[in-house]
C-alpha cells in the first residue's frame, strides 16, 4: 500500500512568517511610538544661562521641550512668535520663540508641548529651525 503526501505546512516556513509578523509588529512600535524628531546635532539650551544673557548664544543651535504658553504675535512674513514654558531644575521659565513663516503650515496650539530645535539669532532671539508636536 502506498503512503500519503502530507499536506500540512513545513514547520520551518511558519517560524519564518511567524518571525516575519514580530519584527513587524515591534518595527511598527517603534516608529509610531517615536515621539519627536532626534535633535542629536544640537545641545539642550541652558535656560538659566540663556535669560542671564541671550546673546552670548547667538550663532549656536540648540533644542527644547515646552508648552506653548501664549501666541504673542503673527504677521504674513515674520511668522509668529511665541512663548513657551520650560521646566528647568529651579521651576519653569518661560522664553519667546519665534516661528519662521515655513512653519505657517503647522497649527501651533497653547497649552500643547513641542520640541524646538532653535538657532539663536543677534540680540538672543530664539528662531525655530524645525518643530516636532510632542
Amino acid at each position: 500500500m502506498a503512503r500519503r503526501a502530507s499536506s500540512s505546512t513545513h514547520p520551518v516556513l511558519l517560524i519564518g512568517i511567524g518571525v516575519a509578523v514580530v519584527a513587524i509588529v515591534i518595527g511598527g512600535k517603534i516608529l509610531l511610538n517615536k515621539k519627536s524628531e532626534s535633535f542629536t546635532d544640537a545641545y539642550p539650551l541652558d535656560v538659566k544661562a540663556f535669560l542671564e544673557d541671550g546673546n552670548a548664544f547667538r550663532g549656536d543651535e540648540f533644542f527644547i521641550e515646552g508648552k506653548v504658553d501664549e501666541k504673542l504675535r503673527w504677521t504674513p512674513s515674520n511668522g509668529q512668535i511665541v512663548s513657551v514654558r520650560i521646566k528647568t531644575p529651579g521651576g519653569e521659565e518661560i522664553i519667546p520663540i519665534q516661528i519662521p513663516d515655513q512653519f505657517s503650515k503647522l497649527n501651533i496650539d497653547r497649552e500643547q508641548s513641542y520640541a524646538f530645535k532653535i538657532d539663536i539669532k543677534d540680540g538672543g532671539i530664539p528662531v525655530a529651525t524645525a518643530i516636532k508636536r510632542l
